[in-house]
This record gives C-alpha cells, sequence and structure tokens, in this order.
C-alpha cells in the first residue's frame, strides 16, 4: 500500500526557515521522479519543485527558485523540502506526490500546513 506522511509544518515568520519531510512507504522514492505540490487557502494545487529518479536535475517554480530546495534519501525513502526566505504567500498545505508537477491526482496523503505568523 502506498502511503506518503508529510511532517514539519507550523508557524514559520516571514524570512524564516522550515524544513519539510515525506516519509513514503509501499515503494521506493528513488524509483519514481517524485514533486511537492501546494494549495494555499482558497486557490487551487501549485507545482513547486520537483526532482526525476536519478535526482540529479530539480526543477523549481519560479515562484519559489533561490529560496526552496529538494532533496531525497533513499535509505529513509523520504524526501525533503526546505523552505528558506520565507514569504506571506507560501503559506499553503504541502502535499508530497509522486511524478512531475502536480504529480499523480489522489495522491500523497493529507500534506502538512504551514502558516506565516504575524
Amino acid at each position: 500500500q502506498v502511503e506518503f506522511v508529510a511532517s514539519g509544518g507550523g508557524l514559520v515568520q516571514p524570512g524564516g526557515s522550515l524544513r519539510l519531510s515525506c516519509a513514503a512507504s509501499g515503494f521506493n522514492v528513488s524509483s519514481y521522479a517524485m514533486t511537492w505540490v501546494r494549495q494555499p487557502p482558497g486557490k487551487g494545487l501549485e507545482w513547486v519543485p520537483d526532482i526525476n529518479r536519478s535526482a540529479t536535475s530539480p526543477r523549481y517554480a519560479d515562484s519559489v527558485k533561490g529560496r526552496f530546495t529538494i532533496a531525497r534519501d533513499s535509505a529513509m525513502n523520504t524526501v525533503y523540502l526546505q523552505m528558506n526566505s520565507w514569504k506571506p504567500e507560501d503559506t499553503a498545505v504541502y502535499v508530497c506526490r509522486r511524478g512531475f508537477g502536480l504529480g499523480e491526482a489522489g495522491g500523497g496523503g493529507e500534506g502538512t500546513q504551514v502558516t506565516v505568523s504575524s
């Protein structure tokens, strides 16, 4: 059974940093491209970054380029999203999925909420 458990969300101040984790089970993350998507309040899904199977070619949405970094730990079967220089518009539920772009529809579990703190 394919499962994803995202963690690491919470409150973050503008300019701050946070690292999200996505622990996968039921498959090997090194056998798939992996992606992070997010859903801001009242909006649709947005692709954030993705990374290919060999982890050699990460791609980033323009809105996060230079601030976010996607990484993968095959031994832990986990995908990470390091978020720096946080902006209020980054507030969203973050979900990891298999695939590129928006990934596999319906996949990724419940995700983790990240909210700007006042």
